[in-house]
This record gives structure tokens, C-alpha cells and sequence, in this order.
């Protein structure tokens, strides 16, 4: 992946800050102890100007996932997703990945974090394809990771947390080092979990299956926004325990999530998927998804939330002769 690309401006505790002086100590609980929760978040440019996609279900989720920590970040809802668009704004970005954290600072060192402040971040880059330029049409080689997601009751993975990535970067590594672009956990059980950082959904005869919440997953936007659009395609959408060879035999795999959008998996463990390119089912929800947030189509849904307001006429001249090469 390319290095991070410094931007002006995050925003600290309610204040915009300079990129460079964004540091902690490295006494900072976090650092030790992984407590952290966060949430990636996509700005797209769309024809009607700059948007951000689901923002305020992103905000919820960290609010939520710093309940279950027991995090008081003295934000709310509304306040984290003002300062995410606050944080956008300040950099003049037109579309960007969107990261807001929060985290157990600086006061003392132990397992126990309540005495530690809570710090609230926002931070915004560019981001192209997470999987690649090519894997949105092309898909992408993925195996059966060797680790398997935490049994429920462990650690919870409702929670969008740090310390929850280091089983993600654990999977990830050993699939780029097979020569994989991606690996899919399993449950202790054996069922099919999700990616590294990605939910996963299989087709199979028009009908789409994804695990459900207790199969140790993230409960996705990403995830939720797809099984929205396919019911509203006709298609029959099941959240239910999906053993590991039902990937093998699947006519369409796909993965979801904001770094991944809807990319499809051609082969697992060697074995092709499909055709081994991207089936008719996932190509129509990519076309519906990206033509709702490039805003080439109507957002029925209200996922869109604009960043700098209505466009000028102007501006949306200038956007029609750039789109076209003018």
C-alpha cells in the first residue's frame, strides 16, 4: 500500500491541529494496550459535489463502540459526524478516507484504562482502491486463513476496535506472504467468519448468503447498504452459518466494506469461483452502489451526506468539462 500522504489539518479534541504536531507520548495507554476504537469513512466526488457515504451510521458505530469499551469521549453522534465534515473541509479535500478515533491517553500504565483521558481524532487522506486498481472488475486470489476469528463471549467484535485488528494483521500477513491479496477467517466452529477487514457474501443460485453477527463479525455499513440494494433488486438476502465449502461451490463471492467497496473474490484456496472473473450479480450491485455515491443516480436511501453544500452553477460546469477531459 503507499505511504500515508500528510494533510494540513486534523481535528483534536474540538480544535483543528497541524499535521505535524498530531503526537502522543509514548507512555500513552493505547500504545500498550490497544485501546482504541475507530471507523474508516468514505468521501466521494459526485456529481453534485463532494458527499460522504452513510456518516452518521459511521458515527453511531463509534459512539457504540466506545459504549462497549466504556469510553467516555464526551461526544455525541452529531458531533462526531460535524467533525468529520469539519475535518474535510479544513483540508479543501474533494474525496478522501475518513478516520476518526478515539483513545485511552496519557495519565498511567496498567491494565486498567479508567484513569486514563480519553482523546477524540479525526484524520482524512487520500485512498484509492484498498485491494488494488484492477480488483473492482477483476477480483482478487483469497485463501482460508490458518487463524480463526475469537469465539463470541471473548473479545467483542460488535466493536470496532484496535486491539481486535491485530487477529486482521495476523490473517493479512500470512495471505500476502502466500501470495494472496486477502484471507477469510472462520469461526472457532468452522463456519465462514469474514476477511481481514472486509465482510464477505456468497452467491449461490440468485440467492445471497452472508454469516450473521454471532459468527464473530463486524456488523458492516458497507454490508448493510448491500443487502439493502439486493432486496430492493428481487433477491432473496440470508444471514446464516455458511460452512467453508459452500465458498468453494459458490457461483459469486464478493467482499463489502468501506476500503473494499464490493469486490469480487475469483478464486479460494486455488479453487476458481464461478467463471473465475466477476459474476452478473456482484457487477450489478457495484454498478448500483458506485452509481449512488458517485451521485450519477438518485440516493433513495439518504446515504449521502454533502460536505461543502449545494454546488454553483459554476461548479458544476467546471465538474462536467473536467469529467469530460475538457
Amino acid at each position: 500500500m503507499p505511504a500515508l500522504e500528510p494533510t494540513k489539518l486534523l481535528w483534536h479534541n474540538g480544535e483543528l491541529v497541524p499535521w505535524a504536531d498530531a503526537t502522543v507520548h509514548v507512555g500513552t495507554h493505547v500504545l500498550h494496550y490497544g485501546s482504541s476504537v475507530f471507523e474508516g469513512i468514505r468521501c466521494y466526488k459526485t456529481e453534485q459535489g463532494s458527499a460522504v457515504f452513510r456518516l452518521d451510521e459511521h458515527a453511531r458505530r463509534l459512539v457504540d463502540s466506545a459504549k462497549i469499551y466504556r469510553m467516555e469521549t464526551g461526544y455525541d453522534q452529531a458531533e462526531i459526524s460535524e467533525a468529520c465534515l469539519e475535518t474535510i473541509r479544513a483540508n479543501e479535500m474533494e474525496h478522501c478516507y475518513v478516520r476518526p478515533i478515539a483513545f485511552r491517553g496519557y495519565h498511567s500504565l496498567g491494565v486498567n484504562p479508567l484513569p486514563c483521558p480519553v482523546e477524540t481524532w479525526v484524520m482524512v487522506w487520500k485512498w484509492g482502491a484498498y485491494l488494488g486498481e484492477t480488483a473492482l472488475e477483476e477480483g482478487v486470489d483469497v485463501k482460508v486463513s490458518t487463524w480463526n476469528r475469537a469465539a463470541p463471549n471473548t473479545m467483542p467484535f460488535m466493536a470496532k476496535a484496535g486491539a481486535n485488528y491485530m487477529s486482521s494483521a495476523l490473517i493479512k500477513m500470512e495471505a500476502l506472504e502466500e501470495g494472496y491479496a486477502e484471507a477469510i477467517a472462520l469461526t472457532p466452529d468452522g463456519y465462514v467468519s469474514e476477511g481481514s477487514g472486509e465482510n464477505i457474501f456468497v452467491v449461490r443460485d440468485d440467492v445471497l448468503f452472508t454469516p450473521p453477527l454471532h459468527a464473530s463479525i463486524l456488523p458492516g455499513i458497507t454490508r448493510d447498504s448491500v443487502m439493502t440494494l439486493a432486496r430492493d433488486l428481487g433477491y432473496e438476502v440470508r444471514q446464516e452459518a455458511l460452512p467453508r465449502e459452500t465458498l468453494y461451490i459458490a457461483d459469486e463471492v464478493f467482499f463489502t466494506g468501506t476500503a473494499v467497496e464490493i469486490t469480487p473474490v475469483r478464486s479460494v484456496d486455488r479453487i476458481k469461483i464461478g467463471a473465475g472473473s466477476r459474476g452478473p450479480v456482484t457487477e450489478q450491485l457495484q454498478r448500483q452502489f458506485f452509481d449512488i455515491v458517485k451521485g450519477r443516480s438518485e440516493d433513495p436511501y439518504g446515504w449521502l451526506t454533502p460536505v461543502y453544500g449545494e454546488q454553483t452553477d459554476a461548479e458544476e460546469a467546471a465538474f462536467a468539462g473536467e469529467a469530460s477531459g475538457a
